[in-house]
């Protein structure tokens, strides 16, 4: 009986498969995304939109599905990533390799457990400062903020299916973007 070898980076780029990404060795398909996952990740990149043409302190580079090496055997597609340029100044290019300063995953019906559970412990123990959950179904955001060693919940908003998107949610200030009011209603599918 032959061993089981886990897969790596270099598997991940040979591979002929569209929609993959490497999670503990393995080189997995990405769920197939439902109107609400693409609806969600469409408003968080555009609501997000200006952060990226700031120079500076303030400045932000946000990318969508971006595949980002960790570790030999993991190397995860994100919904949203995304990197303070004052830690990275260049615009990144490829698999990028150094360790993004927000994540952000619209949690997927059947793919539940790698989103709250495998890349939530992936990106904790690289120490990456903020983690947002969206369940797009439910109107649904967890901001997880890195306290030392672990994450703790920093925020969670919910919007009822009555409120008006317009409205609820509008003006909010959500880590890390502090500094800009960000419309959770337009972002949750309002």
């Amino acid at each position: 009986m032959e061993a089981y070898k886990l897969k790596t980076i270099d598997d991940l780029l040979i591979s002929p498969e569209e929609r993959v990404e490497l999670i503990d060795g393995e080189i997995v398909r990405r769920p197939m995304a439902r109107a609400d996952h693409g609806m969600v990740q469409v408003t968080t990149a555009t609501e997000l939109g200006d952060l990226p043409r700031r120079s500076g302190p303030g400045g932000w580079w946000i990318i969508t599905e971006v595949s980002v090496a960790y570790e030999q055997h993991q190397c995860p597609s994100h919904d949203l990533a995304g990197w303070r340029k004052e830690r990275m100044p260049q615009r990144p290019r490829g698999v990028v390799e150094l360790t993004p300063d927000w994540v952000c995953e619209i949690v997927s019906a059947g793919h539940e457990r790698k989103d709250t559970l495998t890349l939530f412990l992936l990106l904790q123990r690289h120490h990456v400062p903020y983690y947002w959950l969206i369940w797009p179904e439910d109107r649904t955001l967890i901001v997880h903020q890195l306290d030392g060693d672990t994450y703790r919940v920093a925020m969670t908003v919910t919007l009822s299916g009555d409120e008006d998107g317009a409205v609820a949610g509008k003006g909010m200030h959500v880590p890390p973007f502090e500094d800009v009011e960000l419309d959770l209603g337009y972002i949750l599918g309002g």
